[in-house]
């Protein structure tokens, strides 16, 4: 009786030695980041209305929204999307993110075509993406503001391959 009860001990120490290691690869499926706050309050504050494209883009905030979007990127996005959003292939590519716009001739057009990303961007930050049950990307809507959101964007910007 006690050879058989510890054999169970050792079988259900071996059983739960399994499970939290599995536990710990779908806690860690996007890394061990966690989200990291963004003091943006240097930056023009946006208000409650969510914008629908990047007002960073242009205009006096933009220097220092791309400071902002840089250290925020680092913290929050490479590791998954990769130092100076160059992927290493398991997330997208986000210097490509926009590539179809890069090309067209016609400025109105274009920028209608940059607008549609940054509504897809903001969409896809703000709510994460799941498919299947698996989280492909947490969302990060309450935990960075419209402003740190925006300023990293502001950063994958610059980062576009022409």
């Amino acid at each position: 009786m006690l050879v058989n009860l510890s054999l169970a001990v050792k079988r259900l120490g071996l059983v739960s030695v399994a499970v939290l290691s599995l536990m710990s690869g779908l806690a860690q499926a996007h890394g061990d980041v966690v989200p990291q706050s963004v003091d943006t309050s240097t930056l023009p504050q946006l208000g409650e209305k969510w914008r629908d494209s990047n007002p960073f883009s242009t205009g006096d905030a933009h220097a220092e929204a791309l400071r902002i979007g840089t250290s925020a990127y680092n913290q929050n996005c490479a590791r998954c999307h990769g130092l100076e959003a160059i992927s290493g292939g398991m997330s997208p590519d986000l210097r490509k993110v926009d590539s179809d716009c890069m090309g067209m001739a016609d400025e109105a057009a274009k920028n209608s075509c940059f607008k549609e990303i940054d509504e897809y961007f903001l969409a896809t930050v703000r709510r994460g993406r799941v498919r299947d049950g698996r989280v492909y990307m947490p969302h990060f809507e309450g935990i960075l503001s419209q402003e740190a959101i925006w300023s990293i964007r502001t950063y994958i910007e610059t980062r576009r391959e022409e």
